[in-house]
């Protein structure tokens, strides 16, 4: 965002917390199918005119007027206090390459990693200032004490630098071996033992994007709370990031090869734990500025006078990158599937529901949230402090790039073996005829990269969705395809082939699955057996959660 255009944008804001405040976005007639007024959503929202909706930009700003005009036309109430938006005041931080480098130091003499190239900074974790520390070696660095496994034990990693590798054991569920491994985690467990600083060498066969993506990505600023009680990824003095194609470099002179350690996380066998001879020397350097970006909430009120006080949450990402590093020309990270797919879709289980005869009982809120790509910032805010009373939120259904590239036949839910939402989904699915399957990956981390980790660290049973597959069919292939060729590229846009008709089939799915869970008798709850039931706050407070 320009820094000339930010006291506008504060004022046009200001402006949008009035739910009659909407002349900016465009009201279109209602196409005659669902999936083409699904995909009329989708048009709008990742149009090169919103250049990529990054947070606090004059883009996300117009996708948030849209949102909230679309919510308010459907007859859902404005659902932060008299308006839809809920402001969340962030801090952007850029890393300063002329004032950045990263070396290795070995028998005094200093090899420079050249950034963008053998390895990139982040910008999300970090100080300004400079390490000059040993690197340890420790495994896929997570300490995991309730799977009876601990990379850190024993390691002295005090005043130094930790390198891990991207992954988990097996033996480790992969909601929990998420959980350990989301940034907030691993930087408690590093700062608990001491180290100053991580550097992630990626496994080739978990690698989502090509390095070029990546290393241009590493040129966008990033974001945190402007109040720091709020930031629990911060601490450690630097991050970086190991190209696989150079991170031989970490480990030459050490007893053990890149490659032999990829071959022994592929084949599940214990990782070793040793010092590297390098020292690493990093210099490190941001520029910030402040952001102002916005949540956009809505209520439909629940019709049970009971049940009316509690709320299903249906949340979805607005945001995307924004504009960027130019991939075959094209600078505009325009995000259709990533994520005004999942936005669109929230829009019309909005309007299916406040259309509907018989309203829910439970209330339903919708949540479109800001900063998912800056590390889940919005979700997190409306979480810590949502618009509703806390103790009401009974759950989260969660929509990041659900990918309907292909017909709607199998469902990927994040998160179904830990409460009872996976018993109401299963119902659901099968009255659509989908069949619902676990996550076929979980070394990706799927389930704390999106907004139901917000809502499930705060004790909120949640899931999330994808479109799912047969193993080997051609439907995965054509996934893992998206990934390489599309993710988080500008070729995530309008003229990307989609299957609109399985989008509007999902909807229609998840609009039963939103009344099932808001009609049910019983709040959902985490099962006995799910390691974050121990996040549940409605036992403390008295609710109806788990026992």
């Amino acid at each position: 965002m320009l820094r000339s255009s930010r006291a506008s944008l504060l004022a046009a804001l200001a402006l949008l917390s009035s739910p009659a405040a909407f002349a900016e976005a465009p009201a279109a007639e209602a196409p005659a199918s669902d999936a083409a007024r699904w995909w009329k959503h989708v048009e709008f929202l990742a149009s090169d005119a919103l250049q990529g909706r990054e947070t606090g930009s004059e883009g996300y700003r117009k996708a948030a007027a849209y949102v909230a005009e679309q919510l308010a036309a459907a007859g859902v109430k404005p659902g932060a206090g008299e308006g839809y938006l809920q402001e969340v005041a962030l801090v952007s931080r850029r890393l300063v390459t002329e004032r950045s480098r990263l070396a290795l130091v070995k028998g005094g003499k200093e090899t420079p990693l050249v950034l963008g190239e053998d390895a990139i900074l982040s910008s999300r974790t970090g100080e300004t200032g400079t390490v000059d520390a040993p690197m340890v070696f420790v495994g896929y660095g997570l300490s995991i004490p309730e799977a009876g496994h601990e990379d850190l034990a024993g390691v002295d990693l005090k005043g130094k630098v930790a390198v891990v590798l991207q992954g988990g054991p097996e033996k480790v569920s992969g909601a929990l071996r998420a959980h350990h491994g989301s940034t907030s985690e691993r930087v408690k467990a590093l700062m608990k033992a001491g180290a100053v600083g991580i550097v992630l060498v990626q496994n080739p066969k978990l690698v989502e994007v090509p390095w070029e993506r990546t290393a241009g990505a590493s040129k966008m600023p990033s974001m945190m709370f402007a109040d720091p009680a709020l930031n629990d990824d911060q601490g450690l003095k630097m991050s970086a990031m190991v190209n696989t194609a150079r991170a031989q470099k970490l480990f030459a002179g050490s007893p053990h090869t890149y490659e032999s350690l990829v071959a022994l996380a592929n084949a599940d066998k214990p990782l070793p734990k040793f010092e590297l001879p390098a020292r690493l020397k990093a210099e490190v350097a941001f520029e910030t500025a402040p952001v102002k970006a916005a949540n956009v909430v809505g209520v439909l009120p629940g019709s049970d006078p009971k049940l009316a006080g509690e709320y299903v949450v249906l949340s979805a990402h607005l945001d995307h990158v924004g504009v960027g590093e130019p991939v075959k020309g094209d600078g505009i990270y325009n995000g259709a599937m990533d994520n005004a797919s999942g936005v669109a879709a929230v829009l019309e289980v909005a309007r299916a529901l406040q259309a509907s005869e018989t309203k829910p009982k439970r209330s339903v809120l919708f949540a479109l949230v800001a900063g998912e790509e800056k590390g889940l910032l919005g979700s997190k805010y409306f979480a810590a402090r949502p618009t509703v009373p806390a103790q009401a939120l009974v759950a989260d259904l969660n929509l990041d790039m659900f990918l309907p590239l292909t017909p709607f036949t199998h469902v990927i839910a994040l998160g179904q073996e830990e409460s009872t939402l996976g018993t109401a989904l299963e119902q659901v699915a099968a009255a659509h005829g989908v069949k619902v399957q676990a996550d076929p990956n979980p070394n990706r981390m799927g389930f704390v990269r999106s907004d139901q980790y917000s809502f499930i660290r705060e004790g909120v049973p949640a899931l999330a969705f994808k479109f799912g597959f047969e193993p080997g069919s051609k439907e995965e292939q054509l996934q893992k395809q998206w990934y390489r060729e599309r993710y988080h590229g500008p070729s995530d846009d309008l003229s990307q082939p989609v299957n609109k008709e399985g989008a509007a089939k999902f909807v229609k799915m998840l609009a039963g699955l939103a009344r099932t869970v808001a009609d049910a008798p019983e709040r959902p709850h985490w099962n006995d057996t799910s390691f974050f039931r121990r996040f549940d706050k409605t036992a403390v407070r008295g609710g109806t959660g788990a026992k």
